[in-house]
């Protein structure tokens, strides 16, 4: 009888786990540094992707599919990155770096959903290029305004359902630990602090990351057939160093990033230093939001020339006005 009343109150404590812990800035020194140093790279990244969304609603010669799917990437980055810095931005100015089980799943869902959200814009952009390049005459017929809003809403809702069924598997599960060894939530972790598995919290995980596994192959073998395509024509050729450099460069950095992130928290070393694995853990929700869209707003020659004239129609108004 005491056995099975101590197995029953071992299972309420359990069950009552509602606060977890972020132990990724234990022994950080330099907070206030550190906290500027956020806030300014955060403020970066409002600033050069608010600038690419604004110039192309503002501009209507931009109304066309590669711009709209571009305009949604620095829209995600934007999403995904408010999901972590404003709770890192509070961690750095905080002793205690807590947060609620709820809170943590959202942050999963959010940082999560807009990590796959970016492969499925990345795949639009070079279908879009694809039948641009390679299929012109039938481009205006196959992308029309219909079928554009169509993808780009199943490239927000497709994510959005597979991280929420993932969501939704943790979510049921019943924790035995409040300990999480990062400076953000993450769904895989959380799982791991469970008291027990099921076949759901392996299925869905697997057959997300087989889904967008195949987003990557589609990817690479569309720029694949691309080049081979553009190596025979010059026009193409110049099409190709326009619009498509800068989608392979944005493929790249945030292919990369994630896998760098997911490959070390499963199988990296923890001998390192605490400052480099929160690195690693961030770089993702640091560089592509950066990088994406300043490589666009360099590149693709409309976007710089529309950044210009509303610099120079700005610069013109002040100076009538004085």
């Amino acid at each position: 009888m005491t056995s099975k009343k101590n197995y029953h109150f071992m299972m309420d404590n359990v069950s009552v786990i509602t606060m977890l812990t972020l132990s990724g800035l234990s022994g950080t020194a330099n907070r206030v540094s550190l906290f500027a140093l956020t806030l300014l790279c955060y403020f970066v990244i409002w600033l050069v992707n608010v600038t690419i969304i604004v110039v192309i609603i503002v501009d209507k010669s931009l109304h066309k599919p590669m711009y709209i799917f571009l305009c949604n990437l620095c829209m995600n980055g934007l999403y995904g990155t408010a999901g972590f810095y404003p709770k890192f931005l509070s961690d750095l100015l905080s002793t205690a770096h807590v947060i609620s089980y709820a809170g943590c799943l959202l942050q999963g869902f959010v940082i999560h959903s807009s990590g796959v959200a970016d492969l499925s814009l990345l795949v639009l952009m070079a279908y879009d290029r694809y039948v641009a390049i390679c299929r012109p005459l039938v481009y205006h017929s196959v992308m029309t305004r219909q079928r554009m809003c169509v993808l780009v809403c199943f490239a927000w809702l497709v994510p959005l359902y597979l991280v929420f069924l993932s969501t939704i598997t943790t979510l049921t599960t019943r924790l035995c630990s409040s300990h999480i060894p990062k400076i953000y939530c993450v769904n895989w972790l959380v799982t791991n602090l469970a008291c027990s598995t099921s076949i759901a919290r392996i299925i869905i995980p697997a057959f997300n990351y087989t889904f967008y596994f195949c987003h990557a192959v589609f990817v690479v073998w569309t720029y694949a057939y691309l080049v081979r395509t553009c190596i025979t024509s010059k026009e193409n050729r110049s099409k190709f160093m326009q619009t498509c450099v800068p989608h392979i460069f944005a493929l790249i950095v945030v292919v990369s990033s994630l896998l760098f992130d997911l490959l070390y928290m499963r199988f990296g070393s923890k001998q390192l230093s605490q400052s480099v694995q929160n690195f690693i853990a961030m770089e993702f929700l640091l560089i592509p939001p950066i990088f994406n869209p300043l490589v666009y707003g360099f590149k693709m020659t409309k976007i710089r020339q529309s950044i210009l004239s509303f610099v120079r129609g700005k610069s013109c108004v002040s100076k009538l006005k004085s």
